[in-house]
């Protein structure tokens, strides 16, 4: 039976224990990674922590909602086993809540059709040949970009402070993403800094023969997988090949240890097609969209 269960009265230890050896474990629905990007969450929870489903919400006008968090790639239900379904959960889920947007992540297989599922993309890259072989399955424009790296003179460092990347960000992608606010950049700090002492995260950085940073990304590491959760290339200096530098020197590093590179996911024809552009695979994930509020739907966009 699925219960209902708040954040306050959590077994935290069965949890994480459940998020940790889930068939579809993800770094993003451990307890500390929820209690740092969710304004508020809550679990539905199989039997005795059999699988679970962390639920981010937030209230407004009385009206509690599902959210999907800045800095989440993937949620949705966390098993034991693989054949724990995942249509019960919804139906609860829906039960619960008027109204609720989340992501599932590319384990949570669901073959009823439903108007309230949209199916979303991301990419992903095999780590299990040697970097020359992964090399020769780049396009041309990215091997063009390297090439333009290397006589630039670009360098990379690992290890540099978050606020670095950050800051690179606000003044490029930021600019471009006005709906990210300062308490999300907040809210990212601390979850890097948090990554790096549990040393399940890494920081790369670029520079260029002036010693500018031009490029910088994070990445988290769990289990066989390696995934970019955030990255941003100076965008007045983008003919010198720094963001493919970055990707490629990072799967050079990532290629001994892990088997799984994630570029961060997106379904935008344009970024799917540069990742893709790495010799990555596309894999299909479902974004819950759900709601009964037809003339009140509109106040939760905001």
């Amino acid at each position: 039976m699925i219960h209902y269960v708040q954040r306050k009265h959590l077994d935290v230890s069965k949890y994480n224990f459940c998020i940790e050896n889930a068939v579809q474990s993800k770094v993003f629905a451990f307890s500390w990674y929820l209690d740092i990007v969710a304004d508020h969450w809550d679990v539905l929870v199989l039997d005795d922590y059999k699988a679970v489903m962390p639920v981010p919400w937030r209230s407004k006008f009385f009206i509690k909602y599902g959210y999907p968090p800045f800095w989440i790639l993937e949620l949705g239900v966390f098993s034991l086993n693989e054949k724990i379904g995942i249509q019960s959960f919804l139906d609860v889920l829906y039960g619960k809540f008027r109204f609720i947007e989340s992501r599932l992540n590319t384990r949570n297989h669901i073959e009823k059709k439903s108007p309230h599922l949209l199916t979303k993309e991301m990419q992903v890259l095999s780590l299990h040949s040697d970097h020359d072989a992964i090399l020769n399955t780049y396009r041309k424009d990215r091997r063009k970009d390297l090439g333009r790296a290397n006589t630039s003179g670009l360098k990379e460092k690992w290890g540099d402070a978050p606020e670095q990347l950050i800051t690179l960000f606000k003044k490029n992608v930021g600019q471009r993403t006005p709906n990210i606010k300062k308490a999300d950049y907040q809210v990212l700090e601390q979850i890097m800094n948090i990554c790096l002492v549990k040393k399940i995260g890494e920081i790369l950085s670029i520079y260029d023969d002036k010693d500018h940073l031009v490029a910088s990304g994070f990445f988290l590491k769990h289990k066989d997988t390696v995934t970019l959760l955030v990255s941003s290339t100076d965008f007045k200096n983008r003919k010198n090949g720094a963001n493919t530098f970055l990707i490629n020197s990072a799967i050079y590093k990532y290629k001994k240890d892990f088997g799984v590179f994630n570029f961060g996911g997106s379904s935008m024809q344009s970024i799917a097609k540069y990742f893709l552009s790495f010799g990555a695979e596309t894999r299909k994930y479902q974004q819950i969209k759900y709601h009964n509020l037809p003339y009140l739907v509109t106040l939760f966009k905001h």
